[in-house]
């Protein structure tokens, strides 16, 4: 099953067509789709969460999950270099 942040809003017809929809790109905050009405979906202003250098943010299709509690404490961490 795949997680929250690594699925985009809109149907597959809608990717199709949508400019974002490139493994680069990420579905932009302002896009009505890209809105997550999940109860785990929380905003946080934290700045030790938002600016973690442990999360891999290059897992998540939405720019909303950058910036969501749920995601920064249960999303994937960077691997470990030694």
């Amino acid at each position: 099953m795949a997680k929250c942040w690594e699925q985009r809003g809109c149907d597959e017809e809608m990717q199709s067509r949508c400019p974002h929809d490139v493994p680069t790109d990420k579905c932009p905050a302002k896009c009505a789709f890209a809105a997550c009405d999940r109860a785990s979906h929380v905003l946080t202003w934290d700045p030790a969460m938002i600016f973690d250098p442990s999360i891999d943010r290059r897992t998540a299709i939405k720019e909303n999950c950058t910036y969501c509690e749920f995601f920064l404490t249960n999303g994937p961490k960077m691997p470990v270099s030694e």
